[in-house]
């Protein structure tokens, strides 16, 4: 890994948090992301299922976690079981975790090799009354692949079909929510990075200078910073461009007079961070491209304010909605009368701000998290309005994280240029 260590006292609190969660004598099993295969003998970079990340620290493939705290057996209350290594895998593919490195970097003793996994699991599991099962439960999520996950559920039903089965989706989607101080200070290391990369584009950026040119220059900053890379597809998008949400060729020049729309972030550690700038290519903005950059920057200051503790995710919405609405009467997109008549089940702004303002960030780019719930100090928004206007090929979106606290919120992006005068001014003092 190219992170720094993690302390393991993140995720022994974590498994202590999950099994107060857990009924009585259950057990529950966590397994790793597959590597996935492209085509021919060719794989994909390795990316770490985040539960098992988050309840272990284990960065490696071919992992199961296993959890059991009513085991008579008290070596048996939490299990690490691990890919067996070799010389030849050490040749070919490398270094693997050892039972040692194992145990410091998960704070699990009882460390074995996958190959002992059924013999084990078969005398824990007879003791056991409930097996907690993990599935991906996110709202967002289109699964077209059978995870580890999915191939052992089925397993483990068709081998045990009279214990009794429970999800441990809700309970991972409730604790991980709430960021821990250790976990913050991983995305605030993302950001940190994050900010490195358009700090080092601002001189860059110029007429003809390509998107993917962009792109180049950021993984570089990266990845220099101890990054794997981005923590998602970055969009590169100009000109009209920057009106398509996910837009990822990144393959066109950037021209004079056009705004450059640049969705982009750092991992660090697996945990992410998402940045939304708008730039002008020739470092001047226009008075219409600033007059709309400043509005989605009013909107987004009023959505910050509304990310505190006690507020909801059904209500923020709605009010961001409103404020939305007001400027883009302001702007000459939407009439006044019209508004006041609208459908409210189909709000008018929906034609050039049609996306949500807010969502969790953590493990995952889109994180768990229950939108009923109210919000709480440690959870980590996004906030990104934006206004499309197609017809005039302008695009503007813009974005920070934010960690909400118990009197208000930290803005983990302050410290990122955001003002047009100040993106001017930068851009200009090449």
């Amino acid at each position: 890994m190219k992170y720094e260590p993690i302390n393991n006292g993140l995720f022994v609190q974590n498994r202590a948090n999950f099994r107060q969660r857990l009924k009585p004598n259950s057990i529950a099993i966590f397994n790793s992301n597959d590597i996935m295969p492209t085509s021919a003998d060719g794989t994909m970079p390795f990316r770490q299922a985040t539960d098992i990340f988050y309840l272990s620290g284990i960065d490696q493939e071919e992992s199961i976690l296993l959890i059991y705290p009513d085991a008579k057996d008290e070596s048996h209350r939490e299990i690490l079981f691990l890919r067996e290594t070799s010389e030849e895998i050490e040749i070919w593919e490398g270094h693997k975790y050892t039972r040692e490195e194992a145990r410091q970097t998960s704070g699990i003793q009882a460390i074995y090799w996958i190959s002992d996994f059924k013999k084990i699991f078969t005398t824990l599991v007879f003791e056991a009354e409930h097996i907690y099962l993990d599935t991906n439960e996110h709202i967002r999520a289109t699964v077209e692949v059978e995870t580890r996950d999915l191939r052992f559920l089925k397993w483990c039903r068709e081998q045990y079909p009279l214990h009794k089965y429970e999800r441990s989706a809700p309970i991972m989607h409730a604790l991980r929510a709430v960021k821990s101080e250790a976990e913050v200070a991983l995305i605030r290391k993302a950001c940190e990075i994050t900010e490195k990369g358009f700090r080092r584009l601002l001189p860059f950026i110029k007429p003809g200078v390509m998107e993917y040119e962009i792109e180049a220059e950021l993984i570089h900053e990266f990845i220099r910073n101890r990054s794997k890379g981005f923590a998602y597809e970055p969009i590169i998008a100009s000109g009209s461009n920057a009106c398509v949400l996910h837009y990822i060729e990144n393959n066109k020049p950037c021209k004079d007079g056009d705004i450059l729309l640049m969705d982009v972030g750092a991992e660090y550690a697996n945990y992410n961070s998402d940045l939304t700038r708008c730039v002008p290519v020739n470092g001047r903005f226009t008075a219409r491209q600033k007059q709309v950059y400043n509005a989605v920057l009013r909107v987004m200051k009023e959505a910050k304010q509304m990310l505190r503790v006690g507020n909801n995710w059904i209500d923020y919405h709605k009010e961001v909605g409103k404020v939305m609405e007001g400027e883009l009467i302001g702007l000459g997109l939407l009439d006044k009368t019209d508004v006041k008549n609208q459908n409210p089940n189909q709000p008018l702004y929906k034609r050039y701000f049609m996306h949500g303002t807010s969502h969790h960030l953590g493990l995952n780019v889109h994180d768990y998290g229950n939108k009923y719930h109210v919000f709480e100090a440690g959870m980590v928004f996004t906030c990104e309005p934006g206004i499309y206007i197609r017809e005039e090929s302008l695009g503007i979106r813009l974005e920070n994280d934010l960690l909400i606290t118990r009197d208000g919120n930290e803005d983990l992006m302050a410290t990122i240029p955001l003002e047009a005068e100040e993106i001017e001014e930068l851009m200009n003092a090449r």
